[in-house]
């Protein structure tokens, strides 16, 4: 029995692998109908799908990705159809002939998880959120689809949810109809894309719509909590879109384009096909736009929406012509609005990771299908850049144009891409190619050629030269520099060196002088680098600490200040009182935090103040609140009940980086008795996955 279990587990295992393989070149998906029942309370979806599709190749079977779901067969095209499922597919069983459309409806029902996210429904409305993410997660957790991004799909999504939120999907808003405690959203696509790209994103969300220079609506959303972020934080936008229709040569490929920023995101954003979704800690004001902008991102996501959206990888070695050309784009429209020094200190950044992990071993090939993002991103954009250098601006503007056109909603090879740059010019592909995207090793003579074309580049491997030089050689240079109103990567790099000479008296009058001026990156870089603040810089840090402009060096000034002056930290406190900061309250947890361990200063709140950092653990909060309020707790060895039980469920939480944060610091705090004991009480009361865990970790 046991030994017919296994074969059967085989021959199935076997069936659905071959499929997996082969299906592509034997059906053709064409177009799905989803109506979508969204049921956060119980943290479910359910539904019914009708698929179009054709056969290519005559066949007994048909398959959908849909894991772990319930499902029924309603309708069918096509005579003795049958559904099997099995825990990964629906298996469709029917005579299907070449040449010839089938339809068939099915209705489905699951409890994904990962890849729909249910977040707040535990508290208060305003918490409410609900957001996907298919790539990497895969869309048929949540949506019976196909997983293989070779099978292009016209997706029309109806989608009923709680009435109280803002629903938004994929393409064209069309309907949105009431019915008493829900609402009906109405979604229509007219082009193809991959099933990884389907999305939905629902909360208490506002938007401003702007049209670009050719008509196409935009739509940036927002939290009304968040209303006086909106312009800081979606600022260039349509700069950034016209400068990319331009550059690209290609019109956009689609009927809108939204943004919506969510709660606890898995990565920094997703380029959904005309829905961009992305992490909150991007929205920003005006003065924290300075340190930390959107600006990047949207202008990477936007650009996904040609590259790879619009065309899309075959296979995951090609994916360098996702991330890279994203990459590389980005870069270019914020080279048009931050200038050519900007353009090149970020290629130059890039270069030294990258050689670094060369030089290290550890050198990756681009069209390593599993190659670090680090390769996907950084190296694929400068194999891109060093291509541009090659045959010059207007040769790789037009090939770029030729291979969207030529392969528009495809699927593309780096060949595909490499045969449009090689009809444009005489350069030896096969020989950039090697160098480029077969070789581990970094290009990096090439690409240090390539950044010596800019007189800023060249000034600045100067400064960073003088490393090593006595201070007394470099100082006339950089006082030379300063007062010139050099750049301020020239700046910054000054100050990182004379931060290992900061209680040289030789350098005290340079220190004074950059302390005192607008060079707020090197300001930053001074601060960071020195152990504590000397007396003798006393008062122009006290200065800085109540003009800057800057939540960054707010933050790392008045931790410095206050660790180097005690006396003064209840001044120094009040010169800080009510500052925010970025939306991880980085300005409003640290200053709660020493104004509560400063015994002089507002004693009567240290409770209150305790109290509010137990809270701030909890779910209804981003997961960086959540993470520095731990760490705040851990620095006074202090937790509440809520705390503990906060920590435990954080260790479930479907962002990687702050589950493993979360398990790491439950892990210490199981060493010692005190937190070992509170811990075992609660556990009683937890559900058996996070019992398990705990005791898993009791024994590590």
């Amino acid at each position: 029995m046991k030994f017919y279990f296994s074969l059967l587990f085989l021959l199935c295992f076997a069936f659905q692998l071959n499929a997996q393989q082969t299906q592509v070149d034997a059906v053709d998906f064409l177009e799905a109908n989803a109506f979508i029942e969204l049921l956060p309370q119980e943290k479910k979806v359910k539904g019914e799908i009708e698929y179009t599709f054709q056969i290519l190749k005559a066949t007994d079977s048909v398959f959908l990705d849909a894991k772990n779901m319930k499902a029924e067969l309603i309708n069918a095209s096509f005579k003795r159809a049958s559904l099997k499922t099995t825990p990964a597919y629906f298996i469709l069983k029917g005579k299907f002939k070449a040449d010839q459309s089938y339809s068939v409806s099915i209705s489905f029902e699951a409890e994904p998880k990962q890849a729909l996210y249910f977040l707040g429904f535990d508290f208060a409305k305003e918490y409410h959120q609900i957001w996907t993410q298919g790539q990497g997660k895969y869309t048929s957790h949540w949506l019976p689809s196909i997983d293989d991004m070779n099978d292009k799909i016209v997706f029309n999504l109806t989608i009923k949810a709680p009435d109280y939120l803002n629903l938004i999907a994929n393409g064209k808003k069309v309907n949105a109809t009431r019915n008493a405690s829900t609402k009906v959203w109405e979604y229509k696509m007219q082009k193809p894309m991959s099933s990884y790209l389907v999305a939905l994103a629902a909360g208490n969300y506002h938007y401003k719509k702007e049209f670009t220079s050719t008509g196409i609506p935009i739509y940036n959303y927002y939290e009304i909590t968040d209303s006086v972020l909106v312009e800081p934080t979606y600022r260039h936008t349509n700069f950034i879109f016209n400068f990319f229709e331009e550059e690209i040569g290609i019109a956009y490929p689609w009927q809108n384009y939204k943004q919506v920023p969510v709660r606890d995101f898995l990565y920094s954003g997703m380029e959904n096909t005309s829905l961009t979704i992305f992490s909150n800690q991007f929205m920003v004001d005006s003065l924290g736009f300075e340190d930390f902008n959107y600006v990047n991102v949207n202008a990477h996501e936007l650009s996904h929406q040609w590259f790879g959206n619009l065309v899309t990888e075959t296979e995951a070695k090609h994916h360098w012509l996702h991330e890279g050309f994203a990459t590389y784009y980005a870069l270019l429209a914020e080279k048009q609005l931050f200038g050519d020094d900007y353009f090149y200190n970020k290629l130059y950044n890039s270069a030294e990771r990258l050689k670094a992990e060369s030089d290290k071993g550890k050198g990756e090939a681009v069209m390593n299908p599993k190659a670090s993002s680090l390769t996907f991103y950084q190296k694929g954009a400068w194999a891109l850049h060093v291509l541009k250098e090659k045959i010059g601006d207007t040769a790789f503007r037009l090939a770029v144009k030729n291979y969207l056109k030529k392969y528009a909603f495809q699927n593309v090879s780096t060949d595909d891409f490499l045969n449009e740059i090689e009809a444009v010019s005489i350069i030896d592909i096969q020989t950039f190619k090697r160098n480029w995207l077969l070789q581990t090793a970094f290009q990096a003579e090439e690409a240090l050629a390539t950044l010596k074309k800019s007189p800023f580049i060249q000034e600045l491997l100067s400064i960073i030269a003088l490393r090593e030089e006595p201070i007394d050689v470099k100082l006339p240079i950089f006082q030379r520099k300063i007062n010139q109103l050099s750049n301020r990567y020239i700046v910054e790099e000054i100050a990182l060196q004379l931060s290992a000479h900061i209680e040289n008296s030789d350098a005290e009058t340079l220190v004074k002088q950059l302390i005192d001026s607008d060079f707020v990156l090197a300001q930053q870089a001074l601060i960071a680098e020195i152990p504590a603040i000397p007396q003798k810089f006393q008062k122009e840090f006290e200065t800085l600490l109540v003009q800057t402009q800057s939540y960054t060096l707010l933050e790392n000034l008045l931790l410095k200040m206050w660790l180097s002056f005690p006396e003064k930290r209840s001044d120094y406190l009040e010169n800080t009182k009510e500052i925010y900061g970025f939306k991880d309250q980085n300005m409003d947890l640290l200053w709660r935090f020493l104004s509560m361990v400063t015994p002089e200063h507002r004693p009567e709140m240290a409770m209150q103040y305790f109290k509010e950092f137990n809270q701030f653990t909890s779910s209804k909060y981003n997961f960086q609140i959540r993470e520095n309020s731990f760490n705040y707790l851990y620095q006074v060895d202090r937790f509440s009940d809520e705390a503990y039980l906060n920590l435990i469920d954080a260790c479930l939480h479907q962002l990687w980086t702050f589950r493993k944060f979360a398990r790491e610091l439950l892990k210490q705090l199981l060493i010692y008795d005190e937190h070992k004991n509170q811990i075992e009480r609660l556990s009683t009361t937890l559900s058996n996955e996070k019992q398990e865990l705990i005791e898993e970790f009791m024994h590590q």
